[in-house]
């Protein structure tokens, strides 16, 4: 058991001052407020929740900042993946876990406390599976255990190299399951998870142009009514070629054609009608938004503004991760906005009120919900994930409350964070990880050799 004391506090009912919060196996068992330290107690100035990165493809941080020439006229998205394929393909199990071990301890010291690891690098580099064909989620899971992250596995279903069932593009070998194939890395990959504590299971049919209709609606029941998730419209060629196919828009055929609700989180959602927007809003799901990959692949900009004041749900993810922070997305997001409608604190939920604390808010719940978690924020009977800030800081010192998160978010990145508890163990501690070394040691030896 564990007692730390906050000189200040952001509850899920509003910042607190003088809080105590005890923590016992990995989960908080008691919050006081207006309590004074007692000697048993870790004191800290301000705690704030650790959110979740709803959306990553961890093996993508190795690659960072190497397709950043164009070998073509025009350069997208389109192009880009060729650059991940390549890399992909010279990806070792034990290289995986390297290189996701780095960037889970570097979420950890950024302020994400849980990942959702859309997962679909599955097989050999020649396309055959791994005698144990959860081999890579393995790997997932030793990351996660090395550096106490939370983990929601979201095994990917990918099947096909376009709309209509087309032949999936070689690049995509290790990424190819049919139903049954599916289902087994499926059942390997919840065993896989089995022993490390806080984790859960769901499926990501990764988008409409990778599985077929019928696909999609065998492989739903296998989420166990765990969370789903799938890539959709997030660039302007993948919504043209599905209204090709189908005569249907990527987001409008999936809520024609499935119940989609509270469990389901659409990654992107970037090019939406208005009436898609309205009817994602009311269907529950969550939108999740990836600002700074959706910037560095050029995808676009989402339309936040229309979808928040339908009461849409959003939460953050890294993606790409070619850079990783909770204040960084945030403050993509926001900035996508004020250059689309010139304007400034785009996002706020109202006059007076902190743009930081609107986004915060949103990410938290948002991301709470996509990777099914029962509660979000420092509360009784929540996961011990708490973050505290460096007051310290340049554009943090002599600031309280919303305007802390605000320093944050518009005025700084990883430095302001001080200290991390992941599940109840302090992995984080004045801006270290406890693993960093370590993890960047073998990261280094991975990429060197990928590179090489």
């Amino acid at each position: 058991m564990a007692s730390l004391h906050f000189a200040s506090a952001l509850l899920p009912a509003g910042w607190a001052e003088d809080v105590q919060i005890v923590i016992s196996n990995g989960t908080i068992t008691q919050v006081s407020a207006g309590v004074p330290p007692t000697s048993d107690d870790e004191q800290h100035e301000v705690a704030i929740p650790g959110i979740a990165s709803l959306h990553s493809h961890a093996f993508q941080r190795g690659m960072a900042g190497l397709a950043e020439i164009s070998g073509h006229s025009t350069d997208t998205f389109w192009t880009w993946r060729e650059t991940m394929y390549r890399f992909a393909l010279s990806m070792r199990p034990e290289d995986v876990e390297a290189v996701a071990t780095l960037l889970y301890v570097e979420m950890l010291e950024r302020g994400f406390t849980r990942v959702g690891e859309f997962h679909y690098l599955h097989h050999d580099r020649d396309g055959t599976p791994y005698a144990d064909i959860a081999e890579m989620a393995v790997r997932i899971a030793g990351a996660a255990q090395t550096s106490g992250i939370g983990l929601t596995l979201l095994p990917s279903f990918y099947a096909h190299g376009g709309f209509g069932g087309a032949a999936p593009h070689d690049g995509q070998r290790r990424f190819i399951c049919d139903v049954d194939q599916f289902a087994k890395l499926l059942a390997a990959s919840r065993k896989a998870i089995g022993s490390l504590s806080g984790s859960n299971l769901g499926i990501a049919p990764h988008s409409l142009r990778a599985v077929a209709p019928d696909e999609l609606t065998a492989a739903l029941p296998l989420a166990d009514g765990g969370p789903v998730h799938i890539h959709a419209a997030e660039q302007v060629k993948e919504v043209e070629d599905c209204l090709a196919w189908s005569g249907r828009r990527p987001v409008q055929w999936l809520l024609d054609h499935h119940a989609v609700d509270a469990r389901w989180c659409l990654i992107h959602a970037t090019h939406m009608t208005a009436d898609e927007t309205a009817a994602l809003a009311k269907s529950g799901a969550t939108a999740g938004l990836c600002p700074v990959t959706e910037a560095s692949l050029g995808d676009g900009i989402f339309p936040a503004g229309d979808y928040l004041r339908a009461h849409g749900r959003i939460g953050v993810g890294t993606d790409s991760n070619v850079l990783v922070g909770v204040s960084d997305e945030l403050r993509q997001l926001e900035y996508g906005q004020r250059l689309t409608h010139r304007e400034r604190n785009v996002l706020t939920s109202g006059p007076n009120a902190s743009t930081g604390r609107t986004l915060f808010d949103a990410a938290l719940s948002g991301g709470a919900q996509a990777l099914a978690q029962s509660t979000a924020g420092l509360q009784v009977g929540g996961r011990a994930d708490i973050v505290t800030l460096d007051l310290s800081h340049p554009s943090l010192v002599g600031r309280t409350q919303d305007a802390l998160l605000d320093g944050w978010i518009f005025a700084t990145s990883s430095e302001a964070v001080d200290c991390v508890w992941a599940g109840g163990a302090k992995v984080v501690q004045g801006g270290h990880h406890r693993s960093r070394e370590a993890a960047r040691r073998g990261f280094n030896r991975a990429v060197r050799r990928l590179l090489a």
